[in-house]
């Protein structure tokens, strides 16, 4: 690919590197998760920090705030988080349950929006988040909602990695499990994402297309029947409520 410049990949890859559990990194640890050499690795790491997307306190390198300038233009752009955020707001109070809304991105799901009213997961979840699409109830009922031939690709080149023991990794039951939810129109995640998180998610759609997702996470032990009766229904509401807006909007998501 004559048009491919692969230092732009390289100090992205550097910039990925760090995350939740590795804040800050050394050199060397840089190295080691990108695969590239030391001396480029160092050569990526000063620039970022000179450009200011970096610090460093000689031994140490971590992220500065600079470096959500990246993804605001997309933010921005897409118009979903400032439609969705009043309206997770509100469902979040409603049924004091912590609220997301999230866009699929190859196959992953990304986090836009996000009010978290208790910490039910190991990994802290926040704007920029990314899971494993197959196996979140967000995830689902974007892909549920894709063509059958995009579908098909997906499920033939996806590795479909389990995340706890009850992670769906077998693609002919996945797939029956996105026909389901594509027929009642939402889905409930039961652990597959991390042992003792339950969630529900319902499909936001732009002109009638399916271009996101919100959900809610409980504990398993809210009961099933609980989330059938309690939560199910304002969070239909809210992505209904949140489709209109959007839609309403102009917004460019998913057109």
């Amino acid at each position: 690919m004559s048009d491919f410049v692969q230092s732009l990949e390289r100090g992205l890859a550097v910039i990925r590197a760090f995350d939740a559990d590795h804040p800050e990194m050394t050199l060397s640890d840089v190295a080691k998760v990108t695969g590239l050499t030391r001396a480029a690795a160092r050569r990526f790491l000063h620039t970022l920090v000179e450009l200011g997307y970096m610090r460093t306190d000689g031994k140490l390198f971590a992220l500065r705030p600079k470096v959500l300038d990246l993804g605001y233009s997309y933010l921005s752009s897409l118009g979903l988080p400032d439609v969705a955020q009043p309206h997770l707001e509100k469902l979040a109070t409603e049924v004091h349950e912590s609220c997301s809304v999230s866009v699929l991105d190859g196959t992953d799901i990304v986090y836009v929006a996000r009010v978290p009213t208790k910490r039910i997961m190991k990994v802290m979840i926040e704007t920029g988040t990314r899971f494993p699409a197959h196996a979140t109830s967000m995830g689902r009922t974007i892909l549920a909602a894709q063509d059958p031939a995009w579908l098909d690709s997906f499920l033939a080149t996806t590795t479909l990695t389990p995340l706890t023991s009850r992670t769906i990794t077998d693609a002919t039951e996945l797939r029956a499990e996105l026909t389901r939810v594509s027929t009642q129109g939402w889905c409930v995640v039961d652990e597959e994402l991390e042992n003792g998180l339950r969630s529900v998610a319902a499909p936001i759609r732009n002109q009638g297309k399916v271009v996101a997702a919100v959900n809610i996470s409980t504990h398993v032990s809210r009961p099933v029947d609980s989330v059938h009766t309690d939560l199910l229904p304002p969070l239909l509401a809210t992505a209904e409520a949140i489709s209109a807006d959007l839609t309403a909007s102009g917004g460019t998501l998913g057109r």
